[in-house]
């Protein structure tokens, strides 16, 4: 499966993707608001990572599509962007997405996420989708806000890492705030059949 927006597509994950993924998660500016440091981003670590998207792929019902995100112009990946509920019959599903530091701040963190969305939405039949970021993470709770998302909470020193406790903060948007939200900046994506 692959969606395709204005400047991205997003795919499947394939197993020697792993190696790029291994690029930008070396990344100094990366791994600021993740547990892991740069010594836990080995080639096994980084496979197993990859693995998991390719175990998805396998799934009958298909819950989980977390999805590479790749420049069209260069066919390059350059980050990762998903939807995923944890049951059949969910009535929400949550969204993540991490991008390559060298290709922040260009709207391609929210072009893939508005994609994913609104693919969750129309292929789930959920009714709320969610996500969650690091309080200090300022550039993804951006991106949670330009989707039209809500913020439903604070979660005080909810994680523990890098010898620090992190807010996280709660974003969440519902059916019909989609629709609405989405008048103003209609769907530019489709699915492309292979």
């Amino acid at each position: 499966m692959k969606l395709e927006t204005e400047r991205l597509i997003l795919r499947e994950f394939v197993p020697d993707d792993w190696e790029r993924v291994l690029e930008y998660q070396s990344n100094p500016l990366y791994l600021r608001y993740y547990e892991w440091t740069a010594s836990d981003r080995t080639p096994e670590s980084v496979q197993e990572f990859v693995g998991w998207f390719l175990d998805n792929q396998k799934e009958a019902p298909r819950l989980k599509f977390q999805m590479a995100v790749t420049l069209k112009s260069k066919e390059l990946l350059i980050g990762n962007c998903g939807v995923r509920m944890d049951k059949v019959d969910a009535v929400e599903a949550e969204i993540g997405y991490e991008l390559d530091p060298e290709y922040w701040n260009h709207g391609y963190a929210t072009e893939s996420a508005r994609a994913i969305v609104d693919f969750g939405f129309s292929r789930f039949g959920v009714h709320r989708i969610w996500a969650n970021c690091v309080a200090d993470n300022t550039g993804s709770a951006h991106v949670l806000e330009k989707l039209g998302m809500k913020l439903e909470g604070c979660l005080r020193e909810k994680e523990f890492y890098k010898g620090k406790w992190w807010d996280t903060l709660l974003y969440g948007i519902l059916v019909d705030e989609w629709k609405e939200h989405n008048q103003s900046y209609p769907m530019q994506w489709k699915e492309i059949k292979e």
